[in-house]
């Protein structure tokens, strides 16, 4: 039951993945309402991946997965241009976003079902979306955060798919064991 939420989690994902590239390349071509319509798509789906994301993380902390995933919330907030006149944001979604993946990084850490590798690498990914905002970033540092944070999120997706989580231990930390 649980490896089938990370799978279904790592399958969203994986979609969030392939309509938010599909949807730049889209606005990059010329083809803005198609790539709006992408990445609204690819906006749903990272929102879903939040939902999926508490659920999944819920035995490693009910109050951090919650926190994480209203961090999400208004990280997707930020990123829908409809709701703002002026077509920007009141605040970069990556503030929100990297508090979110260094919360899911804590949460993989706390977790006794997924490797925790994993969860030091979101960890450090979150951490570098903070230097990716820091007006004095040079230009290798923001390439290099932007190759860690694809990297990490990435491994992450393929592990939730391929492996899922660890079934038994998941049970057990669930049960408080």
């Amino acid at each position: 039951m649980r490896s089938s939420l990370a799978r279904t989690t790592g399958l969203i994902y994986l979609l969030y993945f392939l309509t938010a590239i599909v949807g730049q390349v889209l606005l990059s071509k010329h083809f803005a309402v198609s790539g709006k319509v992408t990445n609204f798509i690819s906006i749903a789906l990272y929102l879903v991946l939040g939902i999926l994301f508490c659920r999944l993380f819920w035995p490693s902390g009910r109050i951090l997965s919650s926190v994480a995933m209203l961090f999400n919330f208004a990280g997707v907030a930020m990123m829908l241009p409809e709701l703002y006149p002026s077509g920007k944001p009141p605040a970069n979604p990556l503030l929100f976003f990297g508090v979110y993946c260094f919360l899911i990084g804590v949460l993989i850490l706390r977790s006794a079902f997924l490797p925790r590798a994993l969860g030091l690498l979101i960890l450090i990914a979150g951490f570098g979306w903070f230097v990716f905002l820091a007006p004095w970033r040079m230009h290798g540092v923001a390439v290099f955060t932007e190759v860690l944070g694809f990297v990490a999120e990435a491994a992450l997706m393929l592990w939730l798919l391929v492996k899922g989580v660890n079934e038994q231990r998941w049970v057990e930390q669930a049960r408080g064991h």
